[in-house]
Formats: structure tokens, C-alpha cells, sequence
């Protein structure tokens, strides 16, 4: 797609008005505002003879629900409205238009209504998004909330749909770490939907962003709850998704995040769990797992930014060079054997073999009995040694 001029006062106008007319994601409308302008396409809704020569696959049931939504639109009256609520319009060409949903196509959102201070944009290019089940568990709850102030705490933007269960938890694990967090809503930026997170909605709206592609006081809708996940998708940088089953939306977001060439992660949770099972098949695929923000940053950060290796815990016998832990394994536990027995197991000579020994024994590794050398055993619980134990 081209780069989009910025929008005049007729095309913001319009833009403003096709928000109540097409709904989210209509690639048939945004083929037409691409060759007619988004003016164009609203005179050839209100105008008498204007879409039949110009308007393609347009059926007449189709273009008397255009009119109708077209000619009770008004754009005016739907900006004061945002306005009041301290919100704003974001058109294509606009400075604060991110233009990675371009990537979207003609499917791409006609305009943003946004609430909230920071710039849309700049929020945008070092965002990820956290999205996970509704009905989520007390582990997809903790992992969203840590996964999303750890990636608040690096200075990373947490974007998700302000749902119940694991959007909600993400929205509360950023704010929480004092960072920034992006709601991405399927209803007008200033409807509290769930009315059950008006409170957070309300703090997302003074400390982060509220997005939504409908206009002030629109409802949602179940179609628009998926259509809006292709915009978190391609708003952010990656998506993460916490606990899914088959058929969850969550998955909806990660396919298009995919598709949009996004990265694409998964927590993995206990494989008898229906709550994860949509996150393991998408692991199976072209899914990266992660388990903590720095494997997420990791894969949509800077060359660079990688994860701390993951090991085990550094044993002492680890620290050995080759030879001593030659000579430790070929010392038995239960009896004492002599320097030459020791040499012909560990394949070495008497010599070696016994500056080796001496070495071990003054790190508490073996102990001499008698003429022989034995392995030290291991401490008991009230701090005695067991001798001759297993």
C-alpha cells in the first residue's frame, strides 16, 4: 500500500463518518476508500445514482444498509464526543498513525478513535501483545501478569483487549510495574465493556492508550471481538499467548499475527489442560515457547537483547578438570583401594594418579584409609558422615 497523505478536513471527516458505516475490517470498503477517497466513497453512499457506476459488487440489500448508516452519521457531533472524554481521531497519513497496520491492506482500520496522552505511534514500534483465555486459570493469570511487568519493567509497551482472564491480569501486571499498557477495545473508547473492568479501563485510559476502530458510544459486538484482534496483531511487534483452548480468539490473534510476518509466542502450561491445548498446537507449528520476558525480548528486541543462559545449579564436581573426574569415578564408595588400583580404572599412571588423590582430598572430595582411598561419604542430616553408606 502506498504511504498515505495526511487526511484534510473532508477526508477526516469522512474517515470519521465510515467508522459508523463500514464495519471493522471490510476489505470490499477499504478497496474503495484506496480508489475513491474515503470523501469520494461517502458521496457515492449519499448521493442518488453515485454508487451504481462507480461502487463494484455492490448488492442493492447491501447498498440500502450503507445509506442508511451513512445518512444518520455524524462526524461532527462524534469528535466533539471524543473530545469530551479527552480522546482523538487517528487517520492514515496522520504523525501519530502506526503505520505497521498498513500491513493489513485494504483490511485495514479506516481510522483509530484513541484515548489516552502518549502517542499511538511511537507506543506501537516497541510494543507486544499479551492475550490468553477468559476463563483462565490462577497459573495463565500469574504467567500474563508477570510476563507483562517484566516486559513494562524493560521499557516495553503491553498491548491486549482489556477482556477478562488473562487481557485483564496483563493490563494489572503492567500497570502495576508502572508501565505502559494499550487496550485495544471492540467498542467506543469511552464504553466501559466489561462493565466489570470499568475501573481498570478508567486507569488504562489516564496512564496508557484506549484504541478502538468504532466510534464514541458503540457497543461490541461478537464479530468485532474477532475482527479486532488483527489489529493486535499488527499493531505490535509480537503476541504471546497465555492459555487457549482450540477454538479461543486468542488463537484468531496469533494466526494473524503470523500471516502479518509478527512473531509468535506461547506459555505452555500441563499438557492434560484444555486451557492449553490451543497454545501447544500452536507450539507444534511456528509458535516459539517462552516462560519469561527475556525470552520474549529475545526474539522482537534488538540484535543483542538475549535471554540469560538456563542451566542447572554448579556443583562443586563440576568444576573438576578431566583427569580428577577420572580419578573420582574410579573410587568406590563402601572400601578403600590403593593408588595403583585407582590408576588402572581411571586409565592414568600410579604417579598422576596420586597427585590427583592428595589434590581431591584437600577439597573434601575423598579421604585415605590406611593405605587405600575411598570417596567421602556424604553427610547425613544432623551433619554426621555416613560411613559406608550408599
Amino acid at each position: 500500500m502506498n504511504t498515505p497523505r495526511p487526511a484534510d478536513d473532508a477526508e477526516r471527516l469522512a474517515r470519521a463518518a465510515l467508522t459508523r458505516v463500514l464495519e471493522p475490517g471490510d476489505e470490499r470498503g477499504g478497496r474503495w476508500i484506496r480508489e475513491i477517497g474515503a470523501a469520494g466513497l461517502m458521496r457515492c453512499l449519499r448521493e442518488p445514482g453515485g454508487p451504481a457506476r462507480k461502487l463494484e459488487g455492490m448488492s442493492a440489500t447491501r447498498l440500502a444498509g450503507y445509506r442508511l448508516r451513512a445518512a444518520a452519521a455524524e462526524p461532527a457531533r462524534d469528535l466533539e464526543a471524543v473530545d469530551r472524554v479527552g480522546g482523538r481521531f487517528v487517520c492514515p497519513g496522520d504523525p501519530e498513525w502506526p503505520s505497521q497496520l498498513d500491513d493489513l491492506g485494504d483490511a485495514r482500520p479506516v481510522g483509530l478513535w484513541v484515548k489516552g496522552a502518549p502517542d499511538l505511534r511511537l507506543w506501537a514500534l516497541r510494543s507486544v501483545a499479551t492475550v490468553g483465555a477468559r476463563a483462565c486459570t490462577p497459573y495463565g493469570a500469574h504467567m500474563a501478569a508477570s510476563l507483562a511487568a517484566g516486559l513494562a519493567e524493560r521499557g516495553w509497551v503491553v498491548v491486549s483487549g482489556a477482556a477478562f482472564g488473562v487481557d485483564g491480569a496483563a493490563h494489572r501486571g503492567a500497570l502495576a510495574a508502572g508501565g505502559a499498557t494499550v487496550a485495544v477495545l471492540a467498542c467506543g473508547v469511552d464504553v466501559a465493556y466489561p462493565r466489570g473492568h470499568a475501573e481498570l479501563l478508567a486507569r488504562i485510559g489516564e496512564q496508557g492508550l484506549l484504541v478502538g476502530e468504532l466510534p464514541p458510544a458503540s457497543h461490541p459486538t461478537r464479530s468485532r471481538f474477532v475482527l479486532r484482534n488483527r489489529v493486535i496483531a499488527a499493531l505490535t511487534r509480537g503476541t504471546v499467548v497465555v492459555e487457549a483452548e482450540y477454538r479461543s480468539g486468542s488463537l484468531v490473534t496469533a494466526r494473524n499475527a503470523q500471516r502479518l510476518g509478527r512473531f509468535t509466542m506461547g506459555v505452555p502450561g500441563p499438557a492434560t489442560s484444555g486451557l492449553s491445548a490451543g497454545v501447544h498446537e500452536l507450539l507444534r507449528g511456528e509458535g516459539v515457547l517462552v516462560t519469561d520476558a527475556s525470552e520474549i525480548i529475545e526474539l522482537v528486541g534488538e540484535i543483542g537483547e538475549l535471554a540469560p543462559v538456563r542451566r542447572g545449579p554448579v556443583l562443586p564436581r563440576d568444576m573438576l578438570d578431566a583427569v580428577c573426574a577420572r580419578i573420582l569415578d574410579a573410587l568406590p564408595r563402601r572400601e578403600a583401594v590403593d593408588a595403583r588400583e585407582v590408576a588402572r580404572v581411571a586409565g592414568t599412571s600410579t604417579d598422576e594418579a596420586l597427585g590427583r588423590l592428595y589434590e581431591l582430598h584437600s577439597l573434601g572430595f575423598v579421604e585415605r584409609q590406611g593405605e587405600g582411598w575411598r570417596l567421602t561419604p556424604p553427610p547425613t542430616r544432623n551433619g554426621d558422615t555416613r560411613r559406608g553408606g550408599a
